[in-house]
């Protein structure tokens, strides 16, 4: 006998999976969704680059997230870490099958963000509960 969910309510297409608190699945999804880790992932879409290239293409990154967040990735398989043997050194980063595979699957929500950003940023802004001393917020 086949269960379906009441109408009107969607049937919940992770039943056991992205909700518990040790589930694996929360783990990468905390190193794929984190803002650099996304921004690093997007980057990379446009083919290798060196660190110096990341770093500037990653405005606002500090040089100890960029290594933290490449690390991670990598570690997860999504980056490629390719270290050439000259001098002065050479590392390139690079999407592995699977870091590309998640690219095609974030760049659709990247590019609704994108389209969305100012209207939400600028007609949703909820209210700021500080107090405004010099009354500059409106």
């Amino acid at each position: 006998m086949k269960v379906s969910s009441p109408p009107g309510r969607p049937a919940r297409p992770f039943p056991d999976g992205i909700f518990p608190a040790g589930c694996p699945s929360r783990t990468v999804l905390d190193h794929v969704s984190s803002k650099w880790g996304v921004l690093i992932l997007v980057a990379l879409s446009e083919g290798p680059q060196r660190w110096s290239e990341l770093r500037r293409r990653t405005e606002g990154i500090s040089e100890k997230m960029l290594a933290q967040t490449l690390k991670t990735l990598e570690g997860d398989g999504f980056v490629r870490r390719d270290a050439q043997p000259v001098i002065p050194p050479r590392v390139d980063y690079s999407l592995t099958d699977r870091g590309r595979e998640l690219v095609a699957l974030l760049m659709p929500l990247v590019a609704w963000i994108t389209e969305h950003a100012v209207e939400i940023v600028n007609t949703h802004r909820p209210a700021d509960p500080r107090p405004d001393p010099q009354g500059i917020r409106g």
